[in-house]
């Protein structure tokens, strides 16, 4: 019996300390980012009162990795700000991040980033060993919480975000803290990700999806034009309608979704939640056949072409979008140097065939898609489109970042879905959408199109450059070149431009006696903090800076500084003028000596700041401005007169001016004020 009680006593022991080691979870400050934490997958305790501006966030349901952790999590609904524990997961980088308002944070857009994180409950997952202490990327960083720990802001933080590469498996093995398994295929580009117990794989019949009368099939081969025979039953989704046509010399066997095998594809943890929903048969990069391609320089473009492999199209046609595939990778001129080209097969899911870098040569890019075999199954290409959006031009897929992304959809007839919100959402993250359909619906079959317009509704611009209409498959070869050259025109790719980097943005700067020499230094922070959020260069987004009194002064133009360590090192060399205020001139001045000069092809900002009422007129030189093209920001501090702010800012005026009581509070405005500009650059018309 003593033994017995012994060790009974032992184990509740141990299972009381087992308990503790569990419950304890390392707190984060409310301004950490996930970019600055090393461990792939970690659950960490946010404090009260992170739901304010000052901790940026980017995107929605998945984040940039340079957001603020906690603030991100009150986003997406997982705490509040009263704080909490939260469960952490590292992901790969996308392409496009969209910005909404959610619980009270108002996330940004952003076109891409490399790393990306995930936030849910702060429960652990069964086989994975969570760290009772973070490790960070700044050795200046306490690991362990106890107390304040000093997590750098400003310049400093944002530049370590930016250089700090992704830890390999072998800096986890270095350290001392228990952190999850991880397994990494390239350590330059793959964000570790946790090895987890086995997940169920996910088994897709298309035969048990799509049935009679879900999908349309092609019993024949195809039909040569509109006089020639062939036989087409066509089954469209929830109508029932079916149409037939005279009966063609050549003749096959009828497709059926019934005969494809059992598809099995096991879901990989680190992809993001978007990802589960499609199979991937990414091939491995080959040897390649010939030495790599210098390629058609003149058409530097990462390109994707969606290809229908949809049971409408039937094996004959899909032959023919084979060979017009494989003449459109021969007069692009495929290599390294000029464009890239991979290819997306579309039916009921999306898969990828091959990425930009699989092969770097036109000749192996052909023989290639000669070997595709057709997948059946519907004409989902919204689905594609997500896809191709989320997953396709990332940087482990040879994405280049400075070649613009172009996706080139196939069409045979019409979508068996909605195409609609997943291209805009494909657009804004600068994706140029083209369309090519061929054998497009018959007046008597529109009845049957889901989404009538569906060209309209997807492509880049509205105005005929993005979609090609072919009437037969016979001619598919005629549109091999016009496509070729439109696809390589890069000047208008307009989609590429985002609200990033496609602007020509001024600072009007109030430098009167009344701001003062330290007011004037957090001014010309808050210009910083804008400016660094753009991507500059010649051809991105420039930086123009003007200063104001009674009179006025050109700091630096719009191609003075072509980076933006220039352009912030030149905002940090601005003296402070001292004197009245007359800030109508000023606008005038600027619209002369700034705006005058702006590309044809760039959006142009006018942003003022100014503490006080002008001594001269601002509603006639802002009108000027305004019917220039030049959308007016005002931002207002202390004395600054409301009536004037508003004469200034562009209409809506409740969305172009701001005021704040103090100069220490204008911080709390550069997420609202690129917010507001992406905002409006998105919802520009496209014609």
């Amino acid at each position: 019996l003593g033994v017995f009680l012994t060790c009974t006593y032992t184990a509740k022991e141990a299972t009381k300390k087992t308990k503790k080691a569990k419950l304890y979870v390392p707190q984060i400050d409310c301004d950490v980012k996930a970019g600055k934490i090393i461990n792939p997958e970690f659950i960490a305790k946010c404090p009260p009162g992170c739901q304010d501006v000052k901790y940026r966030v980017y995107g929605t349901d998945i984040y940039a990795s340079f957001s603020s952790v906690c603030s991100a999590a009150i986003h997406s609904g997982i705490i509040d700000n009263t704080g909490g524990k939260i469960l952490v997961q590292k992901v790969a980088g996308h392409s496009g991040y969209r910005g909404s308002f959610s619980n009270g944070v108002r996330s940004l857009s952003l076109p891409r980033w490399r790393e990306s994180f995930l936030v849910s409950e702060g429960k652990p997952r069964k086989g994975v060993t969570y760290p009772s202490t973070l490790e960070y990327s700044s050795p200046k960083i306490t690991a362990v919480k106890s107390g304040n720990v000093n997590v750098p802001t400003g310049d400093a933080v944002r530049k370590e975000y930016q250089t700090t590469p992704v830890p390999t498996p072998a800096t986890q093995m270095a350290t001392t803290t228990p952190t999850p398994t991880t397994t990494t295929t390239d350590p330059s580009t793959t964000v570790p990700q946790p090895t987890t117990t086995p997940t169920a794989t996910r088994t897709t019949a298309a035969a048990a999806k799509t049935g009679p009368g879900l999908h349309r099939i092609r019993d024949m081969a195809f039909r040569g034009t509109s006089t020639s025979a062939s036989n087409r039953n066509i089954l469209r989704h929830n109508t029932g309608v079916q149409r037939q046509e005279p009966v063609a010399t050549f003749q096959r066997a009828a497709g059926s979704p019934a005969h494809l095998a059992m598809e099995t594809d096991s879901w990989k943890h680190g992809l993001s939640l978007f990802d589960t929903g499609f199979s991937s048969k990414e091939e491995l990069n080959p040897k390649p056949l010939e030495p790599i391609s210098q390629g058609n320089q003149n058409c530097k473009v990462d390109l994707s072409f969606l290809m229908d492999g949809s049971w409408s199209i039937g094996k004959r046609r899909f032959q023919l979008q084979k060979r017009f595939l494989g003449n459109v990778a021969q007069a692009l001129g495929v290599g390294s140097a000029g464009p890239l080209m991979g290819i997306v097969q579309y039916g009921d899911d999306p898969s990828t065939e091959f990425n930009l870098k699989t092969y770097a040569n036109s000749k192996d890019l052909r023989n290639a898609i000669e070997k595709i075999q057709q997948k059946g199954g519907l004409s989902n290409v919204g689905k594609a489109l997500s896809f191709v959006n989320k997953n396709f031009f990332l940087d482990a897929n040879g994405n280049r970042g400075g070649a613009p992304n172009v996706v080139v959809v196939m069409v045979d007839g019409w979508p068996t879905d909605r195409v609609e919100e997943a291209s805009r959402l494909a657009r804004e993250s600068g994706i140029n959408i083209f369309f090519v359909t061929v054998e497009a619906a018959a007046q008597s079959e529109k009845q049957n199109v889901i989404e009538p317009n569906f060209v309209d509704k997807a492509v880049c611009r509205t105005n005929g450059f993005y979609s090609i209409n072919v009437p037969s498959w016979f001619s598919l070869h005629k549109v091999v070149q016009p496509l070729v050259k439109r696809v390589c025109d890069t000047d208008r790719l307009a989609c590429s431009k985002t609200c990033l980097n496609s602007a020509d943005i001024g600072f009007v700067i109030d430098g009167s006696s009344s701001v003062g020499t330290g007011n004037f230094r957090t001014v010309l922070q808050f210009v910083a903090n804008i400016s660094k959020e753009f991507e500059i260069s010649d051809t991105d987004t420039r930086i123009g800076a003007v200063q104001y009194t009674y009179e006025q002064r050109l700091e630096f133009s719009f191609d003075k500084h072509s980076t933006k360590q220039d352009v912030l090192n030149a905002i940090k060399r601005i003296s402070y003028w001292s004197g009245g205020t007359s800030t109508g001139a000023a606008i005038s001045y600027a619209s002369e000596q700034l705006f005058s000069k702006s590309k044809p092809n760039k959006r142009k900002i006018m942003i003022l700041i100014t503490d006080g009422r002008s001594y001269d007129d601002v509603s006639m030189p802002a009108m000027a401005a305004h019917q220039n093209g030049v959308i007016a920001y005002s931002i207002g501090v202390a004395w600054a007169a409301p009536d004037e702010l508003e004469a200034i800012a562009s209409d809506p005026a409740k969305e172009h001016s701001f005021f704040v009581d103090e100069f220490d509070n204008l911080y709390r405005y550069v997420n609202q004020l690129i917010q507001n500009i992406c905002t409006e650059f998105n919802s520009q018309p496209r014609n």
